[in-house]
Parts: C-alpha cells; structure tokens; sequence
C-alpha cells in the first residue's frame, strides 16, 4: 500500500514538473515602447514571427509609446512573471534612469530578467532637402554658422539618439535645437518632409530612405563603413575622431520570471540571432544580428546605466 501510494505521489509530481515545465502554452505578449514602423517595431515582429513557429505559440507585439519607452517598461516590470509578458527593448533603456528618475516606478535592471540581445544596429547622421548639404564638413560650418537655429529630430527625449546628438555636438562645439518625438517613424516622416533639418538616426529607421535618395548620409557612427552604404564615410574619416554610437535591440522579462520560461526564451533569441533568414532580413533593414544574453547582457546593461548617468549629469540632461 505504501509503495502504491509513493508511486502515485511519484507519478503525481513528474506530471506537475513535466506541467510546469511546459512554456509557452498560451500567447505571448510582446510589448514595443515606440510606435510601428520603426526600428525597434521592425526587431520585434522578426522576432514574434519566428518564436510564434519555434514555440509553437503566437507571439502578439503590441506597440505603446509615449514617455521615452516609460510607459511599456513600467507595464512589462509590473506584469506577471510569468515569461506571458515581455519587453522589446532597446539602448534607450539604460537612458531612463539618468534622465527620469524621480518619475520611474521600476529599475532599469533590477526590475527585469534580460534575456538576450537581438539585434543591432550603427547611428548615421542624415539630412533632408531643408539642408541640401553633401559632406559632414559643410553640414558643420553651416550649423555653426546658424548656432542654435538648426535641428535635428529624434525618437523622443532621452532616447538613444538624444544621446547619441548630444555626444556629437559636445564633441564638435556645435549648437542646435533638438526636436523630440515619440518614435523614429514620425521623425523620418518630418525630416523628408523638411519639418526638421537632420537627425542621428539608427541605419534601421533611415535606410530606404537614403537609398531612395529622399535622405543624404553624411556619416556612419562606426568603426568601418556600412557595406549597406559603402560610399558614406565614418565619423573618423570625416574628421570627427572617436565617435561611436551603436544602437542594439533585445528581449527583456519582469524579474522573478521562472528559469524555464527564461530558458526557452534565451534559446529562441539564439535560434533568431543564428538564423539565415533572420540574417539577411535584418542586414537588409541596416541591421545586424547579435547574441548576448543573460548574465552578460545584464552586465552589459549595468556598464550602460553608468556610462548615460555621468554622461547625463556631465551635460545636464533631465527630463523630470
């Protein structure tokens, strides 16, 4: 009777582990912090379309922009830590505390598990027709012409590329007007459109437009040139020395997610990080595949929260 009953008890629990063990089994949510049609939109149903087929469960990418990615972040680190819930998230995501930090009700890391990194992609300075220039050098002697007159567009404040146009402008002594939106496609719409004069721009966001000639590239933020754009010279060789400004996107869940979740997740983020076609569609897009995850990508995030709060205090970047 007592060896029945221990099998039983037995049998019972593998059932329960083999149960639990069982992720996805049902939807997943996946939640972008800009609108559709940008960069991070565009790594996000790449990724959804490929983990809906490896799971076996549908990945569903709802968009909620506003506040600089705050109001998806704070509804993914309040969520359930289930693995249901997830953030796309992107380098602006160690910006948030810099800048917003009477504001958050979550940690930039604490409050998340990261799972990987998916994709990234180098910064490119790009002008519209209300600034015909065609190097780096005239685009600089005609805004310090005008200090203070110029603009450049970004995703919003705080963002990687307010940074990244921050960094620019300190390093060159220039002056200009930053115009904030509320995502990159809205941005791009208004710098062809001459609304605005340039934006340091992910590759990801522009390059359509720059290879329909409705964009002029100045310069890729770089270590080599784009093979996407080989005649468009880097930072460095057009005389900005030491200018870098990369942008990734990845795959983050509230903390406390179980490891099981986390661990299939971590081996979708390869499967797509590694996959041929994911390769080639992101290459196409500007983008390239990059695989970092778990504790590195949590040390990686770590390193970046530091670097953007000195970064924001050494310029007085707030957002309060």
């Amino acid at each position: 009777m007592k060896s029945a009953t221990l099998l039983c008890a037995l049998a019972l629990g593998l059932a329960a582990g083999a149960a639990q063990a069982k992720y996805p089994d049902h939807p997943v949510r996946l939640v972008v912090g800009f609108s559709a049609g940008g960069p991070t939109d565009v790594v996000a149903r790449a990724f959804a379309d490929q983990a809906s087929r490896s799971l076996g469960q549908p990945f569903v990418v709802e968009n909620k922009p506003g506040a600089n990615t705050i109001l998806a972040a704070e509804a993914v680190a309040s969520a359930k830590p289930d693995g249901y819930t997830l953030l796309l998230g992107a380098t602006n995501h160690t910006m948030i505390p810099a800048l917003y930090s009477t504001r958050i009700k979550f940690d930039a890391l604490k409050s998340f598990a990261p799972i990987c990194t998916l994709a990234i992609s180098p910064t490119v300075l790009v002008v519209g027709p209300s600034m015909p220039v065609k190097t780096l050098d005239e685009f600089l002697r005609q805004v310090k012409a005008e200090p203070g007159k110029r603009t450049y567009a970004t995703p919003g404040t705080g963002s990687s590329g307010h940074f990244a146009s921050e960094q620019f402008l300190r390093l060159t002594g220039a002056s200009m007007n930053h115009i904030p939106y509320k995502g990159a496609a809205q941005a791009v719409t208004d710098l062809m459109g001459g609304q605005v004069d340039s934006s340091l721009a992910t590759l990801g966001s522009v390059l359509p437009q720059i290879q329909s000639g409705k964009l002029t590239a100045l310069a890729v933020a770089a270590p080599s040139r784009s093979a996407l754009l080989p005649d468009v010279p880097t930072f460095d060789e057009a005389g900005v020395k030491g200018y870098a400004a990369d942008a990734w996107y990845g795959l983050l869940a509230p903390a406390g997610t179980p490891p099981e979740a986390l661990a299939a997740l971590q081996q979708a983020a390869t499967d797509f990080a590694q996959s041929a076609d994911s390769a080639s569609k992101l290459r196409s897009l500007g983008m390239a595949p990059q695989n970092t995850c778990g504790s590195a990508f949590a040390a990686q995030l770590a390193r970046e929260i530091d670097a953007n709060g000195a970064l924001a205090r050494e310029l007085g970047l707030r957002a309060d």
